[in-house]
């Protein structure tokens, strides 16, 4: 038990920049206090002491401003920083080395009870504040959720997601998108997936300014290969010369 309050404490001070001391981790950062007495109501679930569990669960809520059911599995290492506003539901999983921030939801969508109704969030992972996760799928070890995200699918290990619907920057395409609409000042990830006509609109536009760049990068290359060979050309033909010239003279030298 003490290893686990341990591992809490270390996981904050790595963390948290704002974090001076153990002793000030311990007093005021509402997060761990809200881990710690969920552990608390969790022995409490699981002994079947449910009334026992959520009274315990009511007082944190009050105490700290963060919500998690006494049946969620929270993990050693786990850093929710701020954290007034987070709701974290009965069959939700959170694993080592997380980090929540404030304002996030792991939610369900379903109404049925006894089945995984909220997400499993692997080890390593970032939610950004406001965000919301919601349904019983997986969220993959080192994943980042963006501020104010929307996410309702599952998430590649080591992706991230972004916007509402959230969708996932993992493929080639997408990172080609990103870079070009940061060179043009603008931020492709309010950009959605649905068929929005201007969504898509803006899409197609930076992709096209993505494919121009490389073309032109591609000319640029092609127009520099082209000035060396004629530089070099010019140069054998200049050498050429003089030498025609030199032999020239020579002939003269020796009719005279």
């Amino acid at each position: 038990m003490f290893a686990r309050l341990r591992a809490d404490v270390q996981a904050i001070l790595q963390r948290d920049p704002a974090a001076r001391n153990a002793w000030e981790v311990l007093t005021c950062y509402p997060g761990l206090h809200a881990i710690w007495m969920h552990r608390i109501s969790h022995w409490f679930w699981n002994h079947r002491l449910r009334w026992l569990a959520r009274m315990n669960s009511h007082i944190a809520r009050f105490l700290t401003g963060i919500e998690i059911h006494p049946g969620a599995k929270i993990a050693s290492g786990v850093f929710i920083d701020h954290g007034m506003g987070v709701v974290i539901g009965e069959t939700a999983e959170v694993q080592e080395n997380v980090t929540i921030y404030q304002g996030v939801t792991l939610g369900g969508t379903s109404l049925h009870k006894g089945s995984k109704r909220h997400p499993t969030i692997g080890r390593g992972s970032i939610i950004g504040a406001g965000a919301q996760v919601l349904g019983g799928f997986q969220v993959g070890e080192g994943a980042k959720i963006g501020s104010n995200a929307v996410v309702t699918k599952p998430v590649p290990a080591g992706a991230t997601a972004v916007g509402n619907p959230a969708r996932i920057i993992q493929a080639e395409v997408d990172v080609r998108r990103e870079a070009a609409s940061a060179r043009m000042g603008f931020s492709a990830y309010g950009v959605t997936q649905t068929d929005d006509p201007m969504a898509q609109a803006i899409k197609g536009l930076i992709d096209a300014v993505a494919a121009q760049e490389e073309q032109l990068a591609a000319l640029r290359a092609e127009l520099a290969q082209l000035r060396a060979a004629a530089s070099a050309a010019e140069k054998a033909a200049g050498a050429t010369a003089c030498d025609q010239a030199a032999l020239e003279r020579l002939r003269q030298l020796v009719d005279e």
